[in-house]
């Protein structure tokens, strides 16, 4: 597994296990085979109300947990640190560890700053080796980063063949965050399981187009999460470290990107409202 090395010394591996959308009574069997199948990366949330699943596959696996990074997310909480380390202790007990590799907040509302000078006082008492965001686009990232002790190691953001987001990887890159993909495959959008332009490559290396892809986002250096519940996919999607794509292949699909969310608009202000006002019960 190749590993990327965050802005305090931590390394990461560039390629995980992600359980966003695999429903609490599949994800245990799911991480299980996962780890079976050689991840050790495992990324999680509370939103996605599977973290006692993930907890519970585990520590069945029998793997040592120095070997593991796991990842988990801070939902929109009421303002205030002292009710972000609540969540984050919630979070640990249903994962059953004493200590997380990565820790992000999920979405940029809210009262992020109580949020980020608790996730700052949690990783100097060691008890999260990392911490990060997810979602947050530049003008968010930099008043962040420019008002605080500690920079986010990672920023966790929609990341696809559609949407390629070069301009916010090359901004982080420049202030030492890592960029992590979620939505990887576009769930399937635009066809990307069949897109010509992927296929064409896929073929030429005898390859599955989701193997193109995985490559393809770790040849630019952003980790990524994919997620399954077959584990002939776990295994297929871990098999992409031993063939490279050319330059004119990474050119072809760089021509892909519309610039676009396939999903939801971060910005927009009847988004933000609905997702600000879900909460997540710890």
């Amino acid at each position: 597994m190749h590993h990327v090395t965050l802005n305090n010394g931590v390394e990461m591996p560039i390629l995980g296990f992600g359980v966003y959308q695999i429903p609490p009574e599949q994800t245990e069997r799911a991480v299980a085979d996962a780890l079976a199948a050689g991840y050790r990366s495992l990324d999680t949330a509370a939103a996605y109300r599977n973290e006692e699943a993930v907890g519970r596959a585990i520590k069945a696996s029998g793997v040592p947990r120095e070997e593991l990074f796991v990842t988990t997310k801070l939902w929109v909480q009421d303002p205030g640190e002292d009710n972000t380390k609540r969540a984050f202790d919630a979070s640990l007990r249903r994962l059953g560890l004493d200590h997380l590799d990565l820790y992000l907040i999920h979405q940029p509302y809210g009262d992020v700053y109580s949020e980020w000078r608790a996730l700052q006082d949690l990783h100097r008492e060691g008890r999260v080796r990392a911490i990060g965001v997810s979602n947050f686009f530049p003008d968010r990232l930099i008043d962040l980063i420019d008002n605080n002790d500690i920079a986010p190691a990672v920023n966790q953001i929609e990341t696809h063949p559609f949407h390629q987001r070069t301009a916010d990887q090359r901004f982080m890159r420049e202030h030492g965050v890592q960029i992590e993909s979620w939505g990887p495959f576009a769930e399937g959008r635009n066809n990307l399981f069949t897109h010509a332009a992927l296929t064409s490559v896929a073929e030429a290396h005898d390859r599955s187009v989701a193997q193109v892809v995985l490559r393809w986002l770790i040849q630019r250096d952003v980790v990524v999460i994919p997620k399954s519940v077959r584990p002939e996919r776990m295994a297929e999607n871990l098999d992409v470290f031993d063939f490279t794509l050319t330059e004119e292949e990474m050119a072809g699909i760089a021509a892909l990107d519309a610039g676009t969310s396939l999903f939801f608009d971060h910005r927009d202000p009847a988004m933000v409202g609905r997702l600000g006002r879900v909460r997540v019960e710890d």
